[in-house]
């Protein structure tokens, strides 16, 4: 099974350990050319999936293909397509950046001098080069992040599986990522990443699949998640005048934060609606100060659903 453009395509995926169903019945699909996000509380199975996914463990049940192939036929075909970066390097504590990833390259089969000089480009792609010759054991939380995530992309993976890639990272850091994953996926990589951070996920992914208790509950589109019922904070001075307004519409509003910061959140159907609101206030001579979502689009879909986090 797989779909028009190759990418990742799950079918009722099941996975146990012992008595324990890490995931009970999942449905992915990741395209090529895109950033699919994976989100879900602690102990939904997103990690889980993301091991059936590299080949690294086999599915009970249902059916996967990665790039056409199926990981459990043939996982070193999968293994030769995809770049996987867990949420923690384990790393070589004595190599240094370089070594970590030449040796990395030779397991793949690169040729030393191939090896080397994609070890180079990729230590100046996650702002390591110097650390070049540094052994591991001395980079930081978020220095072993990219180079983890240079040892992903080693062997230059059609595929690229991701678990927490952000933590650790600091604010510019967390940039270059998402610029990064962009690009791979502008150059027609299939891109995979699980967070915990859904305001970053709002930047990098183009799809987002949810799951709880090792089960996909629901995916969709980041344009779809955009126009979904959306909370909105609303700020004006003074805000007796934007309350007037919203009542003079039969808006319902609930009266937000504190007396530093009085905020009324509205509850609104679309981005359009989110315009023509906006749009009348102004109209109105209401002095607007603040209007934007209260959360965002993958956030907004994640707390409307009835997931572990109850």
């Amino acid at each position: 099974m797989t779909n028009e453009f190759g990418g990742i395509v799950v079918h009722a995926a099941a996975r146990s350990f012992g008595s324990v169903q890490a995931v009970r019945h999942i449905d992915f699909e990741a395209p090529p050319g895109e950033v699919t996000a994976l989100i879900g509380p602690n102990g939904s199975g997103k990690t889980t999936l993301l091991l059936i996914l590299a080949s690294l463990l086999a599915v009970d049940s249902g059916s996967v293909r990665v790039g056409g192939i199926d990981p459990v036929a043939d996982p070193q075909g999968v293994r030769r397509l995809v770049g996987w970066m867990p949420d923690s390097l384990g790393r070589w504590d004595s190599l240094s950046a370089l070594e970590v990833l030449t040796t990395t390259g030779a397991l793949y089969g690169m040729r030393p001098e191939e090896r080397t000089a994609r070890a180079h480009e990729l230590l100046e792609t996650v702002s390591l080069t110097e650390y070049t010759r540094q052994p591991a054991r001395v980079l930081s939380r978020g220095q072993q992040q990219r180079l983890s995530l240079a040892r992903a992309l080693i062997h230059n993976p059609q595929v690229l599986l991701l678990d927490e890639p952000a933590s650790g990272l600091d604010p510019g850091s967390r940039v270059d990522l998402r610029t990064l994953l962009r690009t791979l996926a502008a150059a027609g990589k299939t891109v995979v990443v699980s967070s915990h951070v859904l305001s970053e996920l709002d930047e990098i992914a183009d799809r987002a699949v949810f799951i709880s208790r090792g089960e996909s509950v629901r995916s969709q589109t980041l344009d779809e998640a955009g126009n979904q019922v959306r909370r909105y904070n609303i700020q004006a001075e003074p805000m007796s005048a934007l309350a007037a307004e919203l009542s003079g519409h039969g808006m319902r509003f609930e009266e937000r934060g504190d007396s530093r910061r009085l905020e009324y959140q509205v509850m609104l159907d679309s981005t359009q609606q989110a315009a023509w609101l906006l749009r009348t206030l102004v109209l109105a001579d209401v002095a607007v100060t603040a209007f934007a979502p209260a959360g965002g689009a993958l956030e907004e879909t994640y707390m409307s659903l009835d997931t572990d986090r109850r």
